[in-house]
């Protein structure tokens, strides 16, 4: 029987990893992160105060002890301020990576050692797999809802300590283990938005802290469009919310550029031909390795991003922490800013950041 300190959102993922745990023999308590608060007045929704009451509930209906972690200027320095100062320099952050790495896997691991857990929880859908001499790999998850891709900026440390409860399970099961366990939260929506604040747009979010910089929408020519309110506003291989119409034939226009030089969005329309919107050649910086080198792995994947499938890659490693990669296959809309997952098969590797497309 082990000591687990289980990550409680409220939700039915770390509910039922909580209550598959506690089936299981283990002596449980949950902890819910109150990291953001919109005390600000964002708009949009930040259920916190309906996500402590169902965690809460759920905690008193599995008889266990239920703790409140309040990290909500943790957060403001390690994710918030790394998404604003991304999102300033002119690149696309990853804020639910980086929440996972610097809070779920960061302070609440570090909070849970110092508490005396042996290990911390979560209802990540990711399996682990552990070796002789200690270490441990993170697999992915049921297909259809892996999210081994938000994990990849992990370190071994942050890894061995960490458990998956629901890992090995699809959507529909665990809301079928849900309602047998009967847990009160069996039947609530999964939450959307940004990692740790809701139902608040990331353009919203921006806005708020961000002022408009309009400029011109161009398109391949140089010809004038549009107006965007903010480069910062919008992404490589964005097709909604340019306020930019659709031609004739209803092909609708995509982000192929950022000219931050002239403050311009430059558009072209969607095709598998769009100029600057494929690429097979990228710089990728800030590698980690989940437990052993990248290099050693005989056949490489790269997921660019989380609905993209793996590719084969041929990779050069300029140091320790740099890497060009090339792409099998042409890649659409690599974003600086973005992360990249690597795996041998269904085994994450690691992951790095996109900084440079080089064709």
């Amino acid at each position: 029987m082990a000591k687990i300190l289980a990550a409680m959102s409220g939700g039915v993922d770390s509910s039922v990893a909580a209550a598959l745990l506690l089936e299981q023999g283990h002596e449980v308590v949950g902890a819910y992160m109150k990291n953001w608060t919109n005390e600000e007045g964002l708009p949009g929704d930040c259920p916190w105060e309906e996500d402590i009451r169902d965690a809460r509930a759920v905690c008193d209906f599995l008889g266990i002890e239920f703790r409140i972690l309040s990290l909500t200027g943790e957060y403001r320095d390690r994710v918030v301020d790394y998404l604003l100062s991304g999102y300033r320099e002119g690149v696309t952050p990853n804020p639910d990576t980086m929440c996972n790495r610097e809070m779920k896997f960061g302070i609440f691991r570090e909070f849970a050692a110092a508490q005396g857990f042996d290990h911390l929880a979560t209802g990540h859908y990711a399996q682990r797999e552990e070796h002789g001499d200690g270490s441990v790999d993170l697999l992915r998850g049921a297909p259809g809802k892996d999210q081994t891709y938000f994990l990849a900026l992990l370190r071994q440390e942050q890894i061995r300590p960490a458990l998956f409860p629901i890992g090995h399970l699809s959507k529909p099961e665990v809301r079928c283990e849900a309602e047998r366990f009967g847990i009160p939260v069996a039947a609530k929506k999964d939450s959307q938005g940004i990692c740790f604040i809701g139902q608040i747009r990331m353009v919203d979010f921006l806005a708020h802290y961000l002022p408009d910089a309009p400029g011109d929408i161009v398109n391949l020519k140089g010809e004038r469009v549009g107006r965007h309110r903010g480069l910062h506003l919008h992404t490589l291989g964005q097709r909604k919310g340019l306020g930019v119409p659709s031609n004739t034939y209803g092909k609708a226009y995509v982000v192929v550029a950022k000219r931050h030089a002239t403050n311009e969005l430059v558009v072209a329309f969607d095709g598998t031909d769009t100029p600057g919107l494929y690429a097979t050649r990228c710089r990728v910086g800030s590698l980690t390795t989940t437990n052993r080198p990248l290099a050693e792995s005989p056949a490489l994947l790269a997921q660019p991003r989380y609905r993209s499938e793996a590719t084969p890659v041929e990779t050069e490693f300029l140091d320790e922490e740099t890497a060009i990669l090339t792409f099998a296959t042409p890649q659409r809309a690599l974003t600086p800013g973005q992360i990249c997952a690597f795996y041998e098969g269904g085994r994450l590797l690691g992951g790095g950041v996109f900084e440079e497309v080089l064709g």
